[in-house]
């Protein structure tokens, strides 16, 4: 279902679950909704959006939920990410 993550990209693809789970929500969507549009599965939906926990997923994926969300690919990266100064500070 999700790819092996590694260590340097674990909070990346975090970031990005809890992306597109905000704008998902946004958009008033469940997550069967958004599944829908996307052609994935919800269960594929509810792991990426699994807070904390990284899950890779193909880029064929991540375009198909980009466009379910009707944003571009590039703003759905730039919605996930945050400075490194911030992650870092605890």
């Amino acid at each position: 279902m999700s790819k092996e993550v590694s260590f340097k990209n674990r909070d990346r693809f975090i970031q990005l679950g809890v992306a597109i789970s905000a704008l998902r929500k946004l958009k008033g969507m469940s997550q069967e909704k958004l599944a829908e549009k996307a052609g994935i599965s919800r269960s594929l939906v509810s792991t990426i959006e699994a807070p904390g926990i990284a899950n890779g997923f193909s880029l064929e994926v991540f375009f198909n939920i980009a466009d379910a969300l009707e944003i571009a690919p590039t703003d759905l990266i730039n919605a996930s990410l945050f400075p490194d100064e911030i992650i870092s500070k605890k």
